[in-house]
């Protein structure tokens, strides 16, 4: 049975948290256009979330150092649920400032609650447990939006309409403000105990000018800048997918129906992936090239799938074989839905692959929760300025094939980058500093000189 100071059983319940907050909302986004006949305000509220979390994505692993992480996560929480109403209130006006300041909002709270994630989750688990922690999570994290895109599927089923309805709102609302109070079911970090009997490592920085010096100098450590193109890709794709593709090809109650299995695709990914980068038949650095080549060549074959699906369609000329507005795809269709179905899990199933990939590399530069805290806010934060930059593209028209290449211009081009990063891999991090309080220790990074001050 976990004991609850466990490292694994904190690793839990943060999943459950975000199985909640960002769960459903990812049930929610992946809808297309939040779940409207009209995308153009989910579409302008993501401009706005991206926008706002790519700054406050870059300061929340400082906030969180300071804050700590219950109260950073459960502020976070709390705008998921903000967001999910605003659509309900939508509903009636049809008037969208309200949503897209929600959207706003939400990235601000989305900062802080995935830096304090990504600390805690690449930080509790031994060197050898990373990939499988980071796997349990994205099981628990993405199996809201497999039971969140029940919701619609379920309250949907019999409607004629282009949009959900108002239940479908209400649910996601109060099902976010219980994941948000739940971060207050989490141990402080100090007291967690790792598999081999070790607590966790952390140096909390009081001083938030002190910390924010700190999150600023990550900008010149140059494992993170090899990184950044890598990070701004991870997002990036989601508004092609969720828009372009779930949101225009298929019927509302079919797009709750690909929801559901996107994000259990991406449970399946993960659980797989974590396996490999914990194998220990390899060395970390050999696990790190294995999981290079299974991402660079996963990518190309499932993206190479999708051209074939996206040259039957267009914005502006959708009227084929494969697409009709006045005839979208139903589930039941099996001669139009099958393939693009199978594309839409493979796509799902890749995203969790580059995120666990990308969260099992920054947790091989370090094991100390606070530097790990400013990582994953810098990660979150180039992650959501690549989001900003792709909603904002398809929120002027742009093609979807324009939108298609440049989403895979871009995986292709900085996949490879990482290699300098997976090639410096070690097989063990430093140990805490000699000495450190129990608990508590000052940075212990692989590579100490791009660290220190």
């Amino acid at each position: 049975m976990l004991k609850y100071y466990s490292a694994l059983t904190q690793v839990v319940i943060l999943g459950f948290v975000c199985f909640f907050c960002p769960g459903m909302f990812n049930a929610l986004n992946s809808m297309g256009g939040g779940g409207q006949v009209d995308d153009t305000t989910g579409t302008n509220a993501n401009v706005a979330l991206y926008t706002a979390f790519a700054v406050f994505g870059l300061l929340g692993g400082g906030v969180n150092n300071v804050l700590g992480p219950r109260i950073t996560i459960f502020l976070g929480g709390l705008t998921y649920a903000l967001y999910s109403g605003s659509f309900l209130h939508y509903n009636h006006t049809k008037q969208p400032a309200f949503t897209i300041a929600s959207g706003g909002i939400l990235g601000i709270g989305a900062g802080l609650l995935w830096a304090a994630q990504g600390s805690l989750m690449m930080a509790y688990p031994t060197e050898d447990r990373k990939g499988t922690y980071i796997a349990i999570f994205w099981i628990i994290f993405n199996l809201g939006g497999v039971l969140g895109g029940l919701i619609p599927f379920g309250l949907n089923y019999n409607s004629t309409a282009a949009s959900v309805n108002d239940g479908t709102y209400i649910g996601f609302l109060v099902l976010q403000v219980f994941g948000a109070a739940l971060a207050f079911a989490l141990a402080p970090p100090a007291r967690v105990i790792k598999e081999d009997g070790t607590h966790v490592t952390i140096e909390k920085e009081p001083n938030p000018l002190k910390e924010g010096l700190k999150v600023l100098k990550l900008f010149t450590n140059k494992w993170m800048l090899i990184l950044t193109p890598a990070f701004f890709a991870t997002n990036f794709f989601y508004t092609y997918q969720f828009n372009c593709i779930n949101g225009v090809l298929f019927n509302v109650r079919t797009r709750g129906f690909n929801s559901v299995f996107y994000w259990a695709a991406q449970m399946l990914g993960a659980y797989a992936f974590g396996h490999l980068l914990d194998n220990r038949h390899y060395n970390r650095r050999k696990r790190g090239i294995l999981g290079l080549v299974v991402v660079l060549f996963g990518f190309t074959a499932v993206w190479l799938g999708g051209l074939f699906l996206q040259l039957q369609y267009t914005r502006e000329t959708p009227a084929t074989a494969l697409y009709n507005p006045h005839n979208t795809i139903d589930f039941k269709d099996a001669s139009r839905f099958t393939g693009p179905f199978f594309l839409y899990l493979f796509y799902g199933m890749m995203d969790a692959v580059f995120q666990a990939y990308c969260y099992w590399l920054m947790g091989t530069l370090s094991n100390d929760a606070t530097q790990l805290s400013r990582y994953a806010g810098y990660y979150k934060g180039v992650q959501s300025a690549g989001g900003a930059v792709a909603w904002r593209i398809d929120a002027v028209g742009t093609s979807f094939l324009a939108q298609f290449i440049a989403n895979w211009a871009l995986l292709t081009v900085s996949i490879p980058l990482m290699a300098p990063v997976v090639w410096n891999i070690k097989d063990t991090t430093e140990s805490p500093t000699k000495g450190a309080v129990q608990g508590h220790a000052k940075e212990d990074s692989v590579y100490a000189s791009d660290e220190k001050p």
